[in-house]
């Protein structure tokens, strides 16, 4: 069973990934090729996250789960976004 603790710090985890990944997209969006290895770091991070997710899943309750759910959701739409983007 995972603890409420190691969710939340996934959730949190997560969240800051999100972050920085969609700063790396935006940026990435205006100037084209100048931030490659960032933007390249930001996926790798993303993926790593959501891997995280699914592992935890795994061994949540069900009010848990929804919430990873929910995070890998967004995470995945973002990862999708930043695979789409020509630059």
């Amino acid at each position: 069973m995972a603890t409420r603790q190691s969710v939340d710090d996934h959730l949190q985890k997560s969240t800051d990934t999100y972050e920085y990944a969609k700063e790396q997209y935006k940026i990435a969006s205006q100037q084209e090729h100048y931030n490659e290895l960032e933007y390249t770091d930001a996926q790798q991070m993303l993926e790593d996250a959501v891997n995280d997710l699914n592992k935890l899943t795994l061994s949540s309750n069900d009010q848990q789960r929804e919430q990873l759910y929910r995070m890998r959701l967004q995470l995945q739409d973002l990862q999708n976004d930043m695979t789409l983007l020509r630059h």
